[in-house]
């Protein structure tokens, strides 16, 4: 019904001519919000990670024909598709670090590694990777990776396990440890050419950490709304939980955490749309830090107010904590943006000699 009524692909900016519907970032903030709301709801309109972000990946950096065998069905809905990056064996938070290789052999290039919470790659209609690793250990540090498309049917493609976060399997997307061994793939499944994968890698994770805390944002919503309905239902000591003086702190205060990341993330937004992802670098590495701790707080608040209730099952707030502290560390962990972004702003005001 989605499809039908054109609300798909929604978070494809316009500027990808017929492949988006033709929405800004901008635009389509308040609509990710939304479906923040609701743990499935990006998935009714095709606008899940980690496909959202293997999806513009494609249509900005793939070749005519790697469009029409994957990006073509991914957007149409037919397949899933995993993003293969962290590495167990290294702090993959500094991409650099990654040691999976990626060897030419004739007209293949052979892969070894092995990769962890490979977003997508569980969801049982995955039938495509998009794999990060390295063509050459040799050169400069940021030229030495590359990104290839795998298909999941690969012969040497071995699904280790299933990853849970905080003891809970995240089906049907679930993240996954996988085993790589000689691995082949034609030498067109590289993307952009070798030694581009570290640009790749920050075109594709500056979209997709703003997609992260649009939606992150409608969580922290609901379980406020959740909150106010409980505080004014629920009788403690003779009056509803609402006549407390420190419930409504807790309300007002997550209310302005909420507006204030609201209003950070569509200026991120407006910025991406009128000058590209590298000059928002700032702004987007601020609601990367700001919007899934404000989430992971207000969520804590709504769990506290409903008791027991809030950890169990009969409630989504379990669900929403767990995340939004998984997004906390997924596309860089909070300590290497406020490194980056403090780097940024001081280098503004280096003397000149």
């Amino acid at each position: 019904l989605a499809k039908a009524e054109g609300l798909w692909n929604l978070f494809l900016p316009k500027g990808y001519g017929d492949l988006s519907p033709g929405l800004t970032n901008l635009e389509y903030a308040p609509l990710a919000e939304k479906m923040g709301r609701l743990a499935f709801a990006s998935e009714v309109f095709n606008c899940s990670a980690p496909d959202t972000g293997n999806m513009e990946t494609l249509a900005k950096y793939g070749t005519d024909a790697q469009k029409e065998k994957w990006l073509k069905p991914l957007m149409n809905g037919e397949i899933r598709s995993a993003f293969l990056m962290t590495e167990p064996a290294v702090a993959s938070s500094d991409a650099t670090n990654i040691e999976t290789s990626i060897v030419k052999d004739g007209d293949h290039y052979v892969i070894n590694g092995r990769k962890w919470w490979s977003s997508g790659a569980m969801n049982p209609h995955c039938k495509i990777y998009i794999l990060m690793g390295k063509t050459d250990f040799t050169v400069q540090k940021h030229q030495q990776q590359s990104m290839i498309l795998v298909p999941a049917n690969t012969p040497g493609v071995k699904i280790l396990r299933a990853m849970q976060v905080f003891g809970s399997v995240d089906s049907p997307e679930g993240h996954a440890e996988i085993e790589l061994k000689n691995v082949r793939v034609p030498v067109e499944n590289i993307l952009l050419g070798e030694g581009r994968g570290f640009e790749i890698a920050q075109g594709r994770l500056g979209p997709g950490r703003i997609h992260h805390c649009m939606r992150l944002i409608g969580t922290a919503q609901r379980a406020l709304d959740l909150m106010c309905k409980r505080a004014n239902q629920r009788t403690a000591f003779g009056r509803n939980l609402i006549k407390f003086s420190s419930i409504r702190q807790e309300i007002a205060k997550s209310e302005c955490e909420i507006q204030q990341a609201r209003l950070l993330t569509f200026s991120a937004a407006d910025k991406i749309d009128q000058f590209g992802a590298k000059e928002a670098t700032n702004l987007i590495a601020m609601i990367k830090i700001t919007a899934p701790k404000m989430a992971c707080d207000v969520i804590d608040r709504a769990i506290q107010i409903h008791g027991g209730m809030g950890v169990s099952q009969d409630t989504p707030l379990a669900a929403f904590y767990v995340y939004a502290r998984c997004i906390r560390l997924a596309d860089g962990p909070d300590e290497v943006h406020m490194f980056q972004l403090g780097r940024n702003l001081a280098k503004k005001h280096e003397i000149q000699e």
